[in-house]
C-alpha cells in the first residue's frame, strides 16, 4: 500500500512539473526553493521524531525556529561570521530542548503545556530583543558579509541555487534512521518511549536519554531557524518562523516518527510553499488569484496531509506520559 502510495505520489509530482514547464514556468526553479523551504522543517522534524521516539513531545518548535533564528543572526554579528551564527542559533535551539528535558523528566511537568510556553515566550521575546539590541520594531537585515552564502551550480542557461545545509539535512535523516533501527542507542530511545518500566530494570537511565533527545531535537530546530535568517531569508523578522514549526510537527505526525518519511514530507510542504511564491509573482497568475489565498497553500496542504494520515500511524506508547522511577 505504501510503495503504490509512493509511485502515485512520484507520478502526480512529475506530472504537475510537466504542466508547470508547459505553462512557461521553471520546474527548476520551483524544486531549488523548494529544497530551500524544505530544510528548515526537515531539521525541526527529524529532531522532534528522535525526541518523540523516545516519548517526549514538544510543540514549541515554532518558537524554537524563531528564537535560533534571532540568535543566529546575533552570534553572527558578533563573531563577524555566520557559520558562528548558524552554531548559536543551534546551541540556544539545545539549550531550550534541554530545559524541556528537564521539565519533562525530572520536574514531571505536562509536556504539552510546558512546550506550548516555549512558542509564547518566543513570540514576545524576539520583537523585544530586536529593539532592544538593535533598536529595530520587528525586522534585523545583518551586513552581507556576515550571511552564510548558497551554492550555484550553472545548469545551462539556469542557475541552479542550494546550501550545504539542505545536503546536511538530507544526510541526517538517514543517519538518524540507522541510528534508531540498528544501534544499541536506538534501542535505548525506541525503548524508552514504549517501555520505560522496562529499560529502566535493564539499567538504563530513562532521564538522560529522554533529556538527551530533548537536546538534540532542540538542536536541530535552533539550526533551522538560524538557516532561515542567515542563508535563506538573509535577515529575521519577528514572524519569520510564520507556523512553520507546526508544519514540522505535521511532516513529525504523517510520518509515524519515521526521519526517512518525515523529510519527504518536509520536502512536500517545501514545495508547496516554493509554488505559492511562484504563482504569487507569476504574471497572470497573480492578478487572477489574491496573493493571501495563494500564500495558504502550504497550510492547506498541511491540513490534508495530517487529517489523511493522522489515523493510520502508531505512536510510542509512553509518549507525552512522565516517567516516575521506583
Amino acid at each position: 500500500m505504501i510503495k503504490k502510495s509512493l509511485v502515485i505520489t512520484i507520478v502526480v509530482f512529475v506530472a504537475f512539473l510537466f504542466l508547470l514547464e508547459y505553462a512557461g514556468i521553471s520546474s527548476l526553479k520551483i524544486i531549488d526553493t523548494a529544497l530551500l523551504a524544505m530544510t528548515p522543517l526537515a531539521l525541526a522534524a527529524i529532531g522532534e521524531v528522535i525526541n518523540e521516539k523516545a516519548g517526549v513531545t514538544n510543540i514549541g518548535l515554532d518558537g524554537i525556529l524563531l528564537i535560533g533564528a534571532t540568535l543566529g543572526v546575533y552570534g553572527a554579528e558578533l563573531a563577524g561570521n555566520g557559520y558562528i551564527g548558524l552554531l548559536f542559533g543551534a546551541l540556544a535551539g539545545a539549550l531550550i530542548g534541554f530545559i524541556h528535558g528537564v521539565l519533562s523528566t525530572y520536574g514531571r511537568a505536562d509536556q504539552v503545556v510546558a512546550s506550548m510556553g516555549i512558542n509564547i515566550f518566543a513570540y514576545g521575546f524576539v520583537p523585544y530583543f530586536l529593539m532592544a539590541v538593535w533598536h529595530m520594531p520587528g525586522i534585523r537585515v545583518p551586513p552581507k558579509e556576515v550571511l552564510v552564502q548558497l551554492w550555484n551550480v550553472p545548469l545551462g542557461n539556469f542557475y541552479f541555487v542550494f546550501s550545504e545545509l539542505t545536503i546536511l539535512a538530507l544526510l541526517l535523516t538517514f543517519v538518524f534512521n540507522w541510528l534508531l533501527q540498528k544501534t544499541a542507542l536506538g534501542l535505548w530511545i525506541r525503548a524508552v518511549g514504549e517501555s520505560p518500566e522496562a529499560i529502566d530494570a535493564a539499567g538504563i537511565d530513562v532521564y538522560r536519554v529522554r533529556i538527551l533527545t530533548a537536546t538534540i531535537g532542540g538542536l536541530l530546530a535552533g539550526l533551522g531557524g538560524a538557516f532561515m535568517s542567515l542563508v535563506w531569508f538573509k535577515g529575521v523578522v519577528k514572524e519569520i518562523s510564520a507556523g512553520r514549526g507546526f508544519i514540522a510537527l505535521a511532516c513529525v505526525v504523517a510520518s509515524g516518527l519515521d526521519p526517512i518519511l518525515a523529510t519527504g514530507f518536509a520536502f512536500l510542504f517545501g514545495f508547496s510553499e516554493a509554488v505559492a511564491y511562484t504563482f504569487a509573482v507569476t504574471p497572470g497568475i497573480k492578478e487572477a488569484i489574491p496573493y493571501y489565498f495563494v500564500f495558504m497553500i502550504p497550510y492547506i496542504v498541511t491540513l490534508v496531509v495530517v487529517a489523511v494520515m493522522i489515523g493510520k500511524r502508531r505512536f510510542p506508547r509512553a509518549l507525552g506520559v512522565p516517567y516516575k522511577k521506583e
